[in-house]
């Protein structure tokens, strides 16, 4: 159902370099989950949900505008802080 230039590219996107025997292995890894969707795509519309254990509700806290952290605190353990923001590795590409 993949192919292994297709396991190559999502490789490449995701920066991750792959040995050509994870290539199979991952082939074979993707496929099998896209098995697993195409039976999933069987069920019919008018399935009723499933049944949980728990009961499950949306919970949500009223939305009230408040004062924010102070800059000092939210960054007193980030590992990498630059003109008082937070500075993370560079993602893009030049």
């Amino acid at each position: 159902m993949i192919t292994e230039e297709e396991v190559l590219h999502v490789a490449n996107l995701a920066k991750i370099e792959l040995k050509p025997e994870d290539v199979k292995k991952f082939k074979e890894e993707f496929s099998k989950i896209l098995e697993y969707f195409s039976i999933l795509d069987e069920v019919g519309e008018d399935v009723e949900p499933t049944y949980h254990v728990l009961p499950l509700k949306n919970v949500f806290r009223e939305d009230v505008p408040k004062e924010p952290l102070p800059r000092e605190l939210v960054l007193m353990n980030a590992k990498h802080v630059e003109d008082g923001y937070f500075k993370g590795p560079k993602i893009m590409e030049d």
